[in-house]
């Protein structure tokens, strides 16, 4: 099996820090190949960022579409153009924060998020409610440091963090996720400090990007996901342009 994960930020140490904890969770025998946006923020922590970086990780998936994946895990928190990689993969698209949160919905009444990222806090409250979970959320906790600024200090972050995900489970979480490939591998680290399991975002999603991997169901023919008519276009990379003319 190989798998595709899309770092649609602009950061490549990122890119091998998630790559680094999702090759410790992956089955033997399955490929792990990074992309790293080409353009774009540093680290994805706004509005403005998170619509460029959409852009960024459909990009990189044209740049990457003939490597033969079996399929593609969007490594952002908040999956930044995961709907329309859906629509133009012909492989399965697994977002970080769409994994996390389905699987953490299946383990009780009620989970909470933190993430690196003060702005986060309503970006994600509207994620949630577009996959439909709202009733599910608990709360969402950020620290004030982003996940950037975490994945270079992460000792200096740990207390915030445990602080944070002990508020989500005293707000009613079953569960909590913690959230962000800048803070992939770091659940392993307080999740003795946290009275509820601790969800790590990256480990959730490399897990369900496998199965869905191997379930081999293919692609819509018609409805949300179906492979788009083909439309001209201009400013965008030779790749993407191909695949967006159909």
């Amino acid at each position: 099996m190989k798998l595709l994960l899309i770092n649609p930020n602009t950061t490549a140490p990122m890119t091998d820090k998630v790559l680094s904890v999702a090759r410790q969770v992956v089955s033997p025998g399955t490929t792990l190949v990074g992309a790293t946006g080409r353009f774009g923020a540093a680290y994805v922590a706004t509005r403005s960022s998170y619509v460029i970086a959409a852009h960024a990780a459909l990009d990189a998936w044209a740049e990457h579409a003939d490597g033969g994946f079996d399929a593609v895990l969007l490594a952002c928190f908040g999956d930044p153009g995961l709907d329309g990689l859906r629509e133009l993969c012909d492989v399965p698209v697994v977002g970080m924060a769409d994994a996390s949160i389905q699987l953490a919905a299946s383990l009780g009444k009620k989970f909470g998020i933190v993430t690196g990222g003060e702005r986060w806090g309503p970006m994600l409250h509207e994620f949630v409610a577009s996959r439909g979970l709202s009733d599910k959320l608990a709360s969402v906790q950020t620290v004030a440091p982003t996940g950037g600024d975490i994945a270079r200090d992460p000792d200096g972050s740990m207390a915030l963090l445990a602080h944070a995900c002990k508020a989500a489970a005293a707000d009613g979480a079953d569960t909590v996720i913690l959230g962000g490939a800048g803070l992939a591998g770091l659940a392993a680290v307080i999740r003795d400090q946290v009275p509820v399991p601790l969800i790590d975002s990256t480990e959730a999603a490399v897990r369900i990007t496998e199965a869905v991997a191997a379930s081999k169901l293919g692609k819509a023919g018609i409805g949300t996901f179906a492979t788009p008519p083909g439309v001209p276009s201009i400013g965008l990379s030779p790749a993407l342009a191909k695949k967006i003319s159909g």
